[in-house]
């Protein structure tokens, strides 16, 4: 299976509203990318203070994935998570755990709570249908932004802030680093560069390279059939030109999703890799 971000078709005009979540999040994995592959890596809780949480955000409560270390001085590191396609399933939940063991205050924001729960779509055309393509990229900047806001609020680090994003969420790193000022580092895990212009999402990332504001690291499977490498240079040439502080980095042996550790896209080579280049940026920057 691969998913890719520009499969995203374009809104109708008038999206319905489903609020679904309230207070929980669901545990498990999108019914999407079930069966999950042995590969898959669970982290345990041990040592942490892991689980959800809601953040008050325009309207209501958002439900958020938060795992940080359970004892220890503060405030700590932030890590924001955003979300891959599928939403704050399992895998992201994982991530978030991972990061909380290293150190860091890690939340996962579920960006698509007005919209659905993009849990229960066993097919992905339907996920992107009716879940994915309603969500404006006004309403998830400003749902960061109240994360990053509650990250400080509750033991995390002003001064050491941090993102990173998967897959759709990789898009959305792209478009916070033009967005956000107050964080000190960015990681784009496969995030789309250059897509077709909708009423929900007008700027690709390439639109707004002259108005990045933060050091971003960006990873990319060079057998990406959704991201083309076209695309990819285009977005390293954008960046040299404007004279903003990046690293991008291709895998050529890797597809889409290669740190999805759950599904057949995996690659741990390059997601090993990539892991520990963006906790280099991190602490490059001070996070």
């Amino acid at each position: 299976m691969s998913v890719q971000d520009d499969q995203i078709p374009a809104a109708p005009a008038s999206p319905p509203r489903r609020g679904f979540l309230g207070a929980t999040l669901a545990t498990g994995f999108a019914l999407a990318v079930r069966p999950v592959a042995a590969s898959t890596i669970t982290t345990d809780s041990v040592g942490l203070t892991a689980g959800a949480i809601t953040i008050a955000v325009n309207g209501g409560d958002m439900p958020a994935y938060r795992a940080r270390p359970a004892t220890g001085q503060g405030p700590l590191p932030v890590v924001i998570v955003v979300q891959e396609v599928f939403g704050v399933h399992e895998h992201i939940q994982d991530v978030c755990r991972r990061l909380a063991k290293l150190g860091y205050l890690a939340i996962a924001p579920e960006l698509y709570f007005r919209q659905g729960d993009p849990r229960k779509y066993p097919e992905v055309a339907d996920l992107l249908k009716n879940i994915v393509s309603q969500v404006p990229d006004e309403q998830v900047l400003s749902d960061v932004d109240a994360t990053v806001n509650y990250a400080v609020a509750n033991g995390g680090d002003p001064a050491r802030l941090a993102l990173t994003g998967f897959c759709w969420g990789g898009r959305i790193a792209w478009l916070y680093a033009a967005h956000n000022p107050r964080m000190k580092a960015i990681a784009v895990w496969y995030g789309q560069v250059l897509q077709p212009s909708t009423a929900n999402s007008p700027k690709s990332p390439l639109d707004l390279v002259a108005q990045m504001k933060v050091p971003v690291i960006a990873f990319y499977g060079g057998k990406d059939q959704g991201i083309t490498q076209e695309n990819v240079g285009k977005m390293r040439a954008a960046m040299d030109a404007a004279g903003k502080s990046f690293e991008l980095h291709v895998y050529p042996e890797a597809g889409h999703g290669f740190n999805a550790d759950y599904r057949p896209s995996y690659n741990a080579e390059a997601a090993t890799d990539a892991w520990q280049r963006m906790l280099g940026w991190f602490h490059k920057y001070g996070v």
